[in-house]
């Protein structure tokens, strides 16, 4: 009784501080009581992260693919199945005002305030992170500016992270981080790292002690040891092979005349032969290297696309859990509901289970349930 009543207390306090912080821009909905079944999220700090599991949601991922508020089901559902973690991958033209890229729009911001206030209650860490930033994306159409070379764009990035850093301040970082800019492409590290450190001084000048995270460069592949000395940690992907997280996908090249793939991967695909050692080779060994100077690593994103045969996105799905649970990482699939997702995915090779409106891949839950 004595830990029910100290859990009790120690969420009422949360819910206090994020009122404090947020006051009256937080919808009535975000101060609901608890779920039932409370658990109180572990402290991470940038050298150790937790081994967060959850999912991407993708409500504001792209202005000129959508705009909603989040979904209170979506944090209702990963709460009650058992995991932890939602990463918001956003792009910033969804916040600013008449395409003013100095402007912001409150509305959409406490659209995301809500997603905060949903984490707290849900018992689910919420990581914010720039999909789209002032001056970068790795998906088109191209910023005006370039954020690696051009000073304005790096000052107005850095505008939109201090903004939030000032916004959720207080919020302890077992709820909220920061994860700076989505897939650098493959640029030199120390290209990279200039930017990284003008980014993370604005939020620090906000909020010293925001829990702050970088995705590797080459697409989040490759580790950025150059930014060590800062102090944050790191989040790689879980994407290779491509012939397997990607075949049949549209916006990759060619991937249509990819081979039917399997698992392990037959030696006649563009990356075989392929298996669980080369993943523990190729993508695991190098950030335990990272891990080793004292960086935290969790998988921010990862999954196969809608058309891979399911038998085969199962097979390598379990290897990659099983390496990353052997590594004490944590991951977040691309995406909840969706095309690499457990609810309404639109694969063609199984029988969904009817779910509350949705189509449930009630296998891959359970998989990533097991791990």
């Amino acid at each position: 009784m004595a830990d029910r009543t100290s859990a009790s207390r120690t969420r009422r306090v949360l819910v206090a501080l994020i009122t404090c912080c947020l006051g009256p821009a937080l919808p009535a909905a975000a101060k609901k009581e608890p779920p039932v079944t409370t658990i109180i999220l572990p402290d991470p700090t940038p050298a150790k992260l937790p081994r967060w599991r959850g999912f991407n949601l993708l409500e504001k991922f792209s202005k000129d693919w959508n705009n909603g508020p989040f979904r209170e089901e979506d944090f209702r559902l990963i709460h009650g199945w058992g995991f932890n973690f939602v990463r918001l991958p956003m792009d910033y033209r969804t916040w600013i005002a008449n395409g003013d890229w100095r402007t912001f729009n409150e509305a959409t911001l406490k659209d995301i305030d809500q997603a905060v206030a949903w984490g707290q209650q849900y018992d689910i860490h919420v990581c914010i992170n720039f999909h789209r930033g002032p001056g970068y994306c790795v998906n088109p159409p191209k910023e005006a500016k370039d954020l690696w070379t051009d000073p304005e764009a790096q000052e107005v990035c850095a505008l939109h992270w201090a903004t939030f850093a000032r916004r959720y301040k207080g919020i302890p970082n077992r709820n909220l981080s920061f994860d700076l800019l989505n897939e650098p492409n493959d640029m030199e590290n120390a290209v990279y790292a200039k930017v990284a450190r003008i980014l993370v001084a604005a939020i620090r000048r906000e909020d010293p002690d925001r829990l702050i995270i970088s995705d590797g460069t080459y697409w989040g592949n490759k580790p950025v040891p150059e930014i060590a000395d800062l102090h944050i940690a790191q989040s790689t992907r879980g994407y290779a092979p491509m012939e397997i997280s990607h075949w049949k996908a549209s916006w990759i090249g060619g991937s249509d005349k990819w081979p039917e793939p399997t698992w392990p991967l037959h030696p006649e695909a563009k990356s075989g032969p392929f298996d669980r050692a080369t993943l523990l080779r190729d993508h695991i060994a190098p950030w335990k290297d990272l891990e080793a100077r004292g960086v935290g690593v969790h998988v921010g994103e990862w999954g196969a696309f809608q058309h891979t045969p399911h038998a085969v996105a199962l097979a390598w799905m379990k290897d990659c859990l099983a390496n990353w649970k052997e590594a004490g990482w944590g991951w977040a699939l691309w995406n909840f509901r969706g095309s690499f997702g457990i609810l309404d995915s639109g694969r063609k090779d199984i029988t969904y289970e009817e779910f509350q409106g949705h189509k449930l891949d009630r296998a891959m839950l359970a998989l990533l349930q097991e791990y």
